[in-house]
């Protein structure tokens, strides 16, 4: 059984940081590339960032980049988001991806590309 598990969100002041962490169970992580959505109230899911199976290519939103840092620990089954500098509209539920590849160094950023997803985790930033 497949179990993507986030956790790490949690209410911060605007500039604040948050660490999210997603364990990843009943498969080869290695074998998945990963990545981050988020879906504010009232709004459709976004992605967020990605990262290929390797770790060594990543990807980010516009809205984040700069501000966000995306990573994996493979030998430990978990994948990592760094948020800094938050701001009020980072405020959302954020969600864990991943999707088999056969490329070490590729990612999808469409949420339609991805097999695999965890419940999510709330991340709110208070102005």
């Amino acid at each position: 059984q497949v179990q993507l598990v986030e956790s790490g969100g949690g209410l911060v002041q605007a500039g604040g940081s948050l660490r999210l962490s997603c364990a990843v169970s009943g498969v080869t992580f290695s074998r998945y590339a990963m990545g981050w959505f988020r879906q504010a109230p009232g709004k459709e899911r976004e992605f967020v960032t990605a990262i290929s199976r390797s770790g060594e290519n990543t990807y980010y939103a516009d809205s984040v980049r700069g501000r966000f840092t995306i990573s994996r620990v493979n030998a430990g089954n978990t994948l990592y988001l760094q948020m800094d500098t938050l701001k009020p509209e980072d405020t959302a539920i954020y969600y864990c991806t991943a999707v088999r590849m056969q490329s070490s160094n590729t990612y999808y950023i469409t949420p339609s590309a991805y097999d695999y997803w965890g419940q999510g985790t709330q991340v709110t930033d208070s102005p």
